[in-house]
């Protein structure tokens, strides 16, 4: 090859380069692909309820019992890990509940919010939480939106059972109308304790913030979730087709 043909070729490999060098001419690239962004932010999940949770709880944020607290147990008990879903949950409320108390404590002395009855009546809202958390553990994430909005506004109805049935069991504000009997049990479901408002608009909200706050955190988990893979989508179906017929592939055979 003559002088001239090399400086030819040079020229042409200038501005033809092969494909594999003209990769390495530009560096690598770290942008994140849209499943990683999504599997990020739902990891980020348990921070993004507890956030929600704490701030409406500032006083007199929300109406009375429109709460985020029956949609953050339920969807603890869904999203959460076995461990994280029992004890953030009742840490969190805890923390929030001391802190009220001083709150209520320090703007109406004349009523003492660590009394033995009031304690106890609280306590029972514990229960109620565990057993919302209790409640989503029976549900799965991949659950539908629909299945999963049902069981938050079940959660808020037991909690609304739980807590009233407390109230007239240790009757902390003494209402001489809730006697231990049936019609009293009914009034403390229905009507409440007089100079508050009924325990019917308490219902009504605790059913209205269970179902607007687990559509939100159910909605967020949808939207964040990583998307299924073939061989786990084959799964699903595999496994809903064995539990429809109730016949493993051997049986079947058989």
């Amino acid at each position: 090859m003559t002088a001239r043909h090399e400086t030819i070729a040079a020229r042409n490999w200038f501005f033809n380069p092969p494909p594999n060098e003209v990769k390495g001419l530009s560096p690598p690239r770290s942008e994140l692909s849209l499943p990683e962004v999504k599997e990020k932010w739902n990891k980020l999940l348990p921070v993004l309820f507890v956030a929600v949770f704490a701030v409406s709880r500032i006083p007199n944020l929300m109406p009375a019992n429109f709460s985020v607290a029956y949609a953050f147990a339920f969807c603890a008990g869904v999203y959460f890990s076995k461990r994280l879903a029992w004890w953030l949950p009742f840490a969190v409320m805890l923390a929030t509940d001391i802190g009220l108390n001083f709150y209520y404590q320090h703007n109406d002395p004349d009523h003492s919010v660590w009394d033995s009855r009031n304690l106890a009546n609280l306590a029972f809202n514990y229960v109620a939480y565990a057993v919302l958390i209790f409640l989503g553990r029976r549900f799965k994430p991949q659950s539908s939106f629909t299945t999963l909005l049902g069981g938050g506004v079940l959660g808020a109805i037991l909690f609304y059972l739980i807590t009233n049935t407390a109230s007239w069991f240790f009757n902390p504000f003494n209402n001489p109308e809730y006697s231990k009997t049936l019609a009293g049990w009914i009034i403390a479901l229905t009507k409440g304790t007089g100079g508050y408002p009924s325990t019917w608009e308490f219902f009504r909200n605790t059913l209205l913030s269970g179902g607007l706050f687990t559509a939100l955190f159910a909605g967020a988990a949808k939207l964040t979730a990583p998307a299924e893979s073939p061989a786990d989508k084959t799964a699903g179906a595999r496994g809903d087709a064995e539990g429809e017929t109730g016949e493993t592939p051997e049986e079947a055979k058989a």
